[in-house]
């Protein structure tokens, strides 16, 4: 079996429009606060079917402002799954609030319904329900929304989706961050995920009064709509600090290369789908687990997470390590985020979530992204299985 060059279990893909898209606006008046901006905005909210759509230079920042805009506080509670990346957490720290976890279905990788109605109930009675809950769309297969939705009327929680991995996915027929089940939508546009603006992400709404807040909240808590000025409504020059808000404004560069990516936005995900059903065959036959995407699910793939029956004999470091010396780029997405440092200091500890911890023991994610080809997937099969066999 010949080693092939270094593949990473995911890549941008960046081709000549792009690359024009951002050389006009480097050409133009505007690097930031530009007329690019508004566009893409717009552009995002059709493709996903929002109202809404607010730009910030990444999702992190968009799950910030979001909670915000939702009214999380001190003294709160922010729910979301172990499995994810540790900004879907952070966000509820960053306001001061408090942040506990539903562990997740084993099969597919997402919050479990059944674990989060038990732990709704007996939240209700001790008086510790969620502030928001944040169902995490990981890999790009949608949580039941509509099911969520329902529980959030009954315990009167707020809903922000975490769907950095999901633009182009689809839940019921309807595209992920359209808001028919939740209050905001958040997208990732960092060079791994499905398109990139660089370093970016979006928030997307129905609510007027949640985009407004959010806008604002982006661009230092200042408005410059004279209609809402409080103090200096004469002064032509005026702008006024309303709120405590933040940098988190994206550029005119980063939002003309999002732009450009989103064209191909459908054509980038069924590439992904196709990658996904080829790996599904040419894996039969080996001691491991594809995740189940649910009912009503069309996946936008940005991750493709295998997990190994593993044995006495099968090893999970052993695994990883050879995979990566042969030159593939295997990744685990994620360490359960209670068991990071900073949250074990918060009083969470192993065994708590045991379906997140039995699914990081075992799940490893390969090569999936735009322009990888048949025989780099069939060097990664050969790959695994040479590996399985040695152990």
């Amino acid at each position: 079996m010949k080693k092939q060059l270094f593949l990473p279990y995911s890549r941008q893909q960046i081709n000549q429009d792009d690359i024009e898209a951002v050389s006009e606006v480097l050409k133009s008046d505007f690097l930031t606060q530009g007329p690019i901006i508004e566009i893409f905005e717009k552009d995002v909210a059709h493709t996903v079917e929002s109202k809404y759509s607010i730009a910030t230079n990444s999702a992190t920042s968009a799950l910030h402002i979001a909670c915000i805009a939702l009214g999380l506080k001190k003294g709160d509670i922010l729910w979301t799954s172990p499995i994810t990346f540790v900004a879907s957490a952070n966000c509820a720290r960053y306001c001061g609030a408090n942040v506990s976890f539903v562990d997740i279905d084993e099969m597919t990788g997402l919050i479990s319904l059944e674990k989060l109605k038990e732990k709704l109930e007996l939240s209700s009675k001790e008086g510790r329900l969620p502030k928001i809950l944040v169902p995490v769309h990981l890999t790009g297969s949608s949580c039941d929304m509509e099911e969520i939705y329902k529980l959030s009327k009954k315990y009167d929680f707020k809903i922000l989706e975490d769907a950095s991995h999901a633009i182009g996915g689809t839940y019921k027929n309807k595209p992920v961050g359209n808001c028919m089940y939740s209050d905001i939508t958040v997208f990732s546009f960092h060079p791994v995920k499905i398109i990139t603006s660089g370093e970016g992400g979006v928030a997307t709404t129905n609510d007027e009064s949640l985009f407004i807040k959010m806008k604002e909240l982006r661009s230092h808590g200042i408005t410059k709509d004279k209609n809402k000025f409080k103090v200096f409504k004469t002064d032509p020059w005026a702008y006024e600090q309303q709120d405590l808000g933040y940098n988190y404004r994206i550029t005119d560069i980063q939002a003309a290369l999002g732009k450009s990516q989103l064209r191909r936005l459908s054509e980038i995900v069924k590439e992904r789908n196709r990658q996904h059903i080829f790996y599904s065959e040419i894996l039969k036959g080996l001691p491991i687990n594809l995740l189940k995407i649910p009912k009503d699910v069309y996946s936008s793939f940005h991750l493709q997470v295998i997990q190994i029956e593993l044995s006495k004999k099968l090893h999970y470091r052993e695994i990883f390590m050879n995979m990566r010396d042969a030159g593939i780029g295997v990744q685990l997405h994620y360490i359960p985020v209670h068991l990071q440092p900073y949250y074990k200091q918060l009083g969470f500890k192993k065994g708590m979530y045991p379906n997140s911890e039995l699914y990081s023991n075992r799940s490893i994610s390969i090569p999936l992204y735009p322009g990888l080809k048949k025989e780099d997937q069939i060097y990664v099969k050969e790959t695994l299985l040479n590996v399985l066999e040695k152990l």
